[in-house]
């Protein structure tokens, strides 16, 4: 699956997944001290719903489109207001003309003693970033792997944070790739949020990543998914997953009132599919 995000910005798994990030950056923000989003793989930040590439698709009107025009239960809208303010900062009035990706969404959230490193590997993507974080003494960017950021930055000389990791699923192997790493980043941060991207695709697949997240040693792992269709014939992009390691605390509670929010809206006819699993046990079983 080759996920040129330009042409996916917007969509329902971008809605999905930000609606997950914010809640944990703000969960963060509940202490005082400061902490660090280190997103791995970042994209150019701000993506134009009028190019061409979002206009071949169109899948931003099933996702933020449908949002940002719904009328949300007053629980649900408070728990989305921080992604629907970011979303708002970068446009102009009632109509949605840019997303903010994962970078200025926390950017936006950030408080003044909050920090992210933005890495982005792609040179041309790194030098819009850049660009678009050009003055801003909060960000870091970086053009580099994004895996490789795993071993260079953890952990965080603030010891807060959350590190997110969004690939765009390009090359063979990314599920078994993601799993390594992650155990790997793990050890180094074991005190670290981890949040990581997944599409649902091959449900095959899918099932192989989260038997070997299962069976991985890390402790304290859970499975968000959420699903716009049933099961297809062949390889259809029917559902968006999140994994998180070291959930906060209020992050299941929330979760029950959003899945089911957000499937009813982004699903079609309405009518979506979602999940919440734990993989693993909150604390490492003994060998």
């Amino acid at each position: 699956m080759n996920y040129r995000h330009a042409y996916h910005a917007g969509n329902f798994a971008d809605v999905v997944k930000h609606a997950i990030v914010a809640r944990i950056v703000e969960y963060l923000k509940r202490k005082e001290k400061a902490f660090r989003v280190i997103d791995t793989h970042a994209g150019i930040g701000l993506y134009d719903l009028s190019s061409d590439e979002a206009q071949k698709t169109g899948e931003w009107h099933g996702g933020i489109g449908r949002l940002a025009s719904a009328a949300l239960e007053p629980e649900t809208a408070s728990l989305l207001n921080p992604l629907l303010d970011a979303v708002r900062a970068v446009n102009q009035g009632d109509s949605i003309t840019h997303y903010p990706g994962s970078p200025r969404l926390v950017r936006h959230l950030l408080r003044k003693q909050d920090r992210l490193t933005a890495v982005e590997l792609h040179p041309d993507d790194a030098a819009a970033l850049k660009a678009g974080f050009a003055g801003d003494y909060q960000v870091r960017v970086i053009e580099l792997d994004g895996w490789l950021a795993l071993g260079a930055h953890l952990p965080p000389k603030e010891k807060r944070g959350l590190v997110l990791i969004d690939p765009p699923f390009e090359q063979e192997g990314e599920f078994e790739r993601i799993v390594t790493r992650v155990a790997k980043a793990h050890q180094r941060w074991p005190g670290g949020i981890y949040a990581i991207w997944y599409p649902i695709k091959d449900r095959t697949a899918v099932a192989g990543f989260r038997r070997a997240l299962a069976q991985s040693g890390i402790a304290d792992v859970i499975d968000i998914s959420l699903g716009i269709r049933s099961l297809s014939k062949g390889a259809s992009f029917d559902g968006t997953g999140m994994i998180v390691v070291n959930p906060p605390y209020l992050l299941e509670q929330e979760m029950k009132v959003l899945l089911p929010a957000l499937a009813g809206l982004l699903g079609e006819k309405r009518q979506g599919e979602f999940a919440w699993n734990r993989l693993t046990a909150e604390q490492a079983q003994a060998g």
